[in-house]
């Protein structure tokens, strides 16, 4: 064989390298929101001195650096004078404030319960607000609008296109 030929071939195979291969092209990626842990059939107790402030289970969450983002919510504040429990099918837990969707039950110890479909609760301020319709009960005495904000501090209900049925007392 003669060597022109060899390093005729030999330049000819460089060259169908260099223009025809295509280095694999790895595509960098920043993610900025990585969940820090999932759990799975949790339980979440908050206490101080006093004792246990908030409760919360849930079937699965996950925690990033900055919420937890909760499956099936059961979630109790006993840090005022009256305990609060909130279910909830999916919710966002962040700077205490949580934010409820799907099949929001609101209960309160002394009997009032609400029930919406998307409402936020602020843990600081003991106010839950539900942009959408809901239905209001505390014994027989029933509530139903629109845009229901309840201050929990305070007992008071502020709504729109209000509909009341309330009982005045019994009949002699």
């Amino acid at each position: 064989m003669n060597i022109n030929v060899f390093f005729i071939s030999l330049l000819l195979g460089l060259l169908m390298i260099f223009f025809l291969f295509k280095p694999l092209n790895l595509k960098q990626q920043n993610f900025v929101d990585v969940p820090l842990f999932e759990l799975n059939g949790f339980i979440l107790h908050e206490m101080n001195i006093e004792g246990l402030v908030t409760f919360m289970n849930g079937r699965e969450a996950i925690r990033y650096s900055n919420r937890y983002v909760v499956n099936d919510i059961n979630y109790t504040d006993n840090s005022k004078e009256y305990i609060a429990n909130m279910k909830a099918k999916y919710a966002v837990y962040k700077d205490d404030i949580i934010d409820l969707d799907g099949g929001i039950i609101y209960l309160r110890e002394d009997g009032l319960t609400f029930r919406t479909n998307s409402a936020q609760y602020d843990k600081s301020t003991h106010i839950v607000k539900a942009d959408g319709k809901y239905v209001s009960y505390r014994g027989v005495n029933v509530i139903s609008g629109n845009a229901l904000k309840y201050n929990n501090l305070l007992d008071t209900i502020e709504s729109k296109n209000v509909s009341v049925t309330y009982k005045l007392g019994d009949k002699i």
